[in-house]
């Protein structure tokens, strides 16, 4: 097994978008997208205190992520969504 460590973006302007190498390293790297998707676990687990999960059923514990889920982008757009309403806090 062959192990890469996941690059900055900063690594990657040296190399000429077009070249080989540049779509090569872009394909193997995924580190923008785990970033993305790990955000809302982290507020999951930060924010609502969600951190074991509890066994009482599959329908149950669905239902309960995806409340958490909903719950978490709210908490993600919440400062777009006091600008918007005209309410600004820090």
């Amino acid at each position: 097994m062959i192990w890469q460590v996941a690059a900055r973006w900063s690594n990657y302007k040296k190399f000429n978008k077009l070249s080989a190498l540049y779509k090569a390293k872009r394909k193997i790297e995924k580190a923008k997208m785990r970033a993305k998707v790990e955000h809302p676990f982290r507020v999951i687990k930060r924010q609502f205190g969600y951190v074991k999960t509890r066994f009482r059923g599959l329908a149950k514990n669905t239902e309960q992520l995806v409340t958490l889920f909903t719950l978490s982008n709210l908490w993600m757009a919440h400062t777009h969504l006091l600008t918007t309403a005209g309410e600004v806090r820090p």
